[in-house]
């Protein structure tokens, strides 16, 4: 009997329980992880969909590019007017922003005033409502006198859906938060206010942005937090924004950088992906509300419904007769009798039973105190729901951003605001706590707006103001690199000029140096042979077989060394010393020390020769200073170093240039190739040219025939292109970068052609713009690390990998650090730009003289049109992702009579070399 009692009353405890009942009553409210990751992967689609310009127009969440390009960096600086249009009143303010001085930001000075705007504006027409709006600007200039004649620059503070095309066009989608105002939907606010303030009259107004509360919102909180990317507003209604890569901005051109994006969060769900989510207290909201079937979301979490939700739940368990022993007031029968202010109070952590007491009173109720406890409950749970989802919601965004970066954790700020998450007591917390537990990987920080909107439109002009005039500076700085079709027409007539006069004197800036090669491989080559490549900072030895006829059947091996610094810069007996060392090593490695096999000779540098084995040194390039080797044969100064060895000998047949072996190597798999071309470390030509034109090597008592006897039709140039310009005749497209390397290089005043084109070079052009564009503050903001005064530290590979396409800034941002340059995202879009402005003019450059050489063999043959095809090599033609598509469209622009087409070598100047032997033997 005991035990019967004593169930009795466990059980009459569990019914007492009031808040058990409210939790079987909303179980469809309180939503566990799983759900919470369910919706927010729901939302991350409907996201994907917003982004796609194929289905944003049937996507409920719309994704609005808002043209914001970039958060403050502390430069901002002006004085601005800002309108604040997005509730029952309309604020004007004065907005001064000061800049920041080293790495300190500025300070933002704000004067405002407020002006209501009566019911039946909001509901009238447009132009009444803009026309209020400027007659109260107006009257707040006069009234703080601020000059009416002076221009003010204005941001406008537009807290409702928009559309825009650029940063002050703005066409409205749909109004909310009671707004009804005719006339604009679908038009353009920034031109209506415009037409507003002229009607108004006497005041010279600039409206630089039209701007959402949201993104308003994350640019205030972003002035004091760099990494605040991300605005949140949990207020009368709610919506997100945040900067989104432009690559996956399909509605706007162009893929640099990042843009905000208003996500307009609150139709999420109006296409029916909430609709297992919604309850029964939520479909009668919202069939009650001004717009049925829309604002699903926000229905479900903003300020303006979570006291209605909290009033229908209540009403229905009274009638229950779970609450007030089934007593139902009109009070609590009357729409917006509790509101979303009671529900925080209700909430409140001491007094929160005795203000629920007191709302329930209010309402004509008796409350007991489970009543009371009930009552308090029912407001945790819908407001517990409402940052539940926000922070479900809020979570896809963020993981959008670390995925979007190719992060594993993400270092975010969230800027926040509105009063359900100002003023409710518990919010921030609950919404912190499970935004950071669906995301436990990302550090995720709350900044609450201190200055509301205003102050962020203000700084979305600054912003612009700093871009626009940022802009103008780097344009003027990279202008110079920009080459127009008139200065790449005098490039090529000046290469043409210098291709005549060198084939006339060895006085000319351009070499035109004979190879003494007269024949092209025609496939009979056989047998094996040596061939040695001296081009850079490394020497290649190489083993190639031959067997006749059989072209794909060549069989090449190889071995590379290096060329230390001190060796390419010492005595001309080191360096050959050390290169007779790597070709014993190399004949001992492949075994035949003892063949005394045929040898080419692949030497990449300026030589005068008067026959295919000799070749006197003209003066080094590309870092070389060997000290006795220019003016000497380099064949006898490589015999003289294998004979100091006394281990093998060499039967060195051909000394060739790394043009002229390219040119060679790809003539075996083509044919018609007839032109060699070098874009890599150095930047060369070669192409056969008549023997009859080349009158420095002819003899007057020898009619047709060159100085060593032979009669022959052609003979391959080396041109030695690099030197164009070392006379002069480039000054007027050579910049003050230019000059920089050009003094700081190892031969100043030379090769002038190659220092503009050539890998060696191109990466320290663009240190000295970055340096330059640094030093002005438009970069880096504005710090000069010792990194960046260091010569040759940005090597042309990273012009390559900075430019490929589609690279994610946060990858560009990660190659500067490895440099020790620090940039932002910004940094990293002019970074980009440098480096494509500096390697398409060389690109270009190439073009041009390319242009010359093939309408030169043209006209040589008096042809009206001429189809050949160039062998290519070198790193910065074959690795660069732009480089060979602007120098052959440039090539097809300049010469269009000719049909050029480009051949990549696949074994480089080394298997000409053993090719020349062949032929020559």
């Amino acid at each position: 009997m005991f035990a019967v009692h004593l169930l009795s009353f466990y059980f009459s405890k569990l019914k007492e329980d009031p808040t058990k009942k409210v939790d079987r009553f909303l179980h469809a409210m309180r939503l566990h992880d799983d759900q919470l990751k369910d919706i927010s992967a729901r939302f991350q689609a409907e996201m994907k969909k917003g982004l796609s310009a194929d289905s944003n127009a049937a996507a409920s969440v719309r994704m609005l590019p808002t043209y914001v390009r970039s958060t403050p960096d502390g430069t901002e600086k002006g004085e601005f007017v800002v309108l604040d249009l997005g509730g029952s009143a309309f604020k004007v303010l004065q907005v001064k922003v000061r800049e920041g001085e080293g790495n300190r930001k500025g300070g933002v000075e704000m004067e405002e005033k407020t002006y209501p705007i009566p019911a039946e504006i909001r509901t009238g027409r447009g132009t009444d409502l803009l026309d209020h709006a400027s007659e109260s600007l107006k009257d707040f200039l006069q009234e703080k006198n601020i000059s009416l004649e002076k221009k003010h620059p204005l941001a406008f503070t537009f807290s409702f859906p928009c559309e825009h095309s650029a940063l002050d066009k703005a066409l409205l989608l749909n109004w909310s938060k009671n707004y009804r105002a005719w006339g604009l939907l679908g038009k353009d606010v920034a031109q209506s206010l415009r037409q507003a303030i002229d009607r108004a009259g006497g005041m010279d107004v600039e409206i630089l942005a039209v701007v959402n509360d949201t993104v308003a919102t994350m640019m205030t909180c972003g002035f004091d937090d760099q990494y605040c990317d991300v605005g949140l507003i949990v207020g009368t209604g709610t919506n997100a924004c945040y900067m989104e890569e432009m690559s996956h901005v399909d509605l706007v051109e162009g893929d640099e950088g990042r843009m905000c994006v208003n996500a307009e969060w609150a139709a999420f769900g109006d296409d029916g992906a909430l609709s297992d989510y919604l309850t029964e207290f939520d479909r009668e909201v919202d069939s009650a509300s001004l717009n049925p079937g829309r604002h699903t979301f926000e229905k479900m979490v903003s300020g303006m419904f979570l006291g209605e939700l909290v009033r229908l739940v209540v009403l229905k368990m009274a009638k229950q007769g779970r609450l007030f022993e089934g007593h139902v007031s009109d009070a609590l029968r009357t729409t917006g009798t509790i509101t979303t202010a009671h529900v925080a109070s209700m909430e409140e952590y001491k007094n929160g039973l005795s203000n629920t007491r007191d709302v329930l009173t209010r309402l004509g109720l008796n409350p007991s105190s489970d009543d009371c406890i009930a009552v308090q409950h029912v407001s945790t749970i819908v407001s517990f729901r409402s940052s539940n989802l926000v922070a479900a919601a809020l979570a896809a965004i963020l993981a959008r951003i670390r995925q979007n970066r190719n992060l594993r954790s993400l270092r975010v700020t969230v800027g926040v605001d509105g009063t359900v998450y100002k003023t409710h007591p518990q919010y921030p917390k609950r919404l912190h706590k499970v935004v950071r537990r669906l995301l436990p990987d990302c550090h995720v920080r709350f900044v609450l707006s201190d200055s509301g909107s205003s102050k962020g439109a203000a700084l979305v002009a600054a912003v612009a103001q700093r871009l626009v005039a940022r802009r103008r500076q780097v344009d003027a700085a990279l202008a110079p690199f920009r080459l127009n079709h008139s200065q790449l027409q005098l490039v090529k007539a000046r290469m043409r000029a210098g291709l005549e006069a060198g084939l006339r004197s060895n006085q000319s800036a351009m070499k035109m140096l004979p190879s003494f090669v007269y024949q092209m491989p025609d496939g009979t080559e056989h047998g094996k042979y040596l061939a040695f490549d001296l081009g850079g900072t490394n020497f290649r030895a190489l083993l190639v077989k031959f067997k006749k006829g059989l072209q794909q059947n060549t069989r090449l091996y190889h071995k590379i060394y290096t060329i230390p610094l001190e060796i390419m810069q010492g005595t001309g007996e080191d360096l050959f010393d050390h290169l007779a060392e790597c070709i014993g090593d190399f004949l001992d490695y492949m075994g035949i020390k003892n063949a005394r096999l045929p040898a080419g000779f692949t030497f990449s540098f300026p030589c005068e020769q008067t026959s295919l084995n000799t070749g006197t040194l003209v003066n080094w390039t590309k870092g070389f200073k060997a000290t006795d080797c220019e003016g000497h044969d380099v064949v006898n100064l490589l015999r003289e170093a294998i004979k100091r060895r006394n281990e093998f000998d060499l039967d060195i047949v051909a000394l060739v240039n790394d043009t002229v072996g390219t040119m060679m190597s790809c003539a075996y798999e083509d044919p018609q190739c007839e032109i060699g071309l070098i874009a890599g470390t150095g930047s060369n030509v070669c192409y056969m040219e008549e023997v009859k034109n080349i009158v420095k090597i002819q003899d007057p008592d020898k009619k047709g025939e060159t100085e060593d006897g032979r009669n022959t039709e052609k003979m391959c140039i080396n041109i030695e292109w690099g030197g164009l310009g070392d006379d002069g005749s480039l000054d007027d497209i050579i910049t003050p970068y230019d000059t920089e390397v050009d003094q700081n290089s190892v031969h100043p005043g030379k090769q002038r052609f190659e220092k503009l084109t050539s890998g060696m070079y191109l990466g320290e052009v663009v240190r000295h713009v970055l340096l330059n564009l640094t030093r002005k503050g438009l970069l880096f903001r504005g710090h000069v690390s010792e990194t960046l005064k260091t010569p040759g530290i940005f090597e042309t590979k990273y012009l390559s990998q900075i430019e490929r396409d589609r690279l994610a800034l946060l990858q560009i941002r990660s190659i500067l650090q490895q440099l020790g340059l620090h940039g932002t995202c910004d940094d990293s879009i002019i970074v980009k730009e440098v480096c494509a402005e500096v390697s398409r003019r060389a690109a270009q450059l190439c073009g041009a003289g390319m242009a010359a050489v093939v309408d030169k063999i043209r006209e040589n043959r008096g042809l009206e049109r001429l189809n050949t095809t160039v062998g290519v090599d070198g790193a910065l033609y074959k690795l660069h992702p732009h480089f060979s598509i602007v120098l052959q469209e440039t090539t097809r622009v300049l010469a269009p009579q000719c049909h050029v087409t480009f051949l990549p070598s696949e074994e480089g100047s080394g298997k000409g070399a053993a090719l020349i032997t062949a032929v020559a033997i």
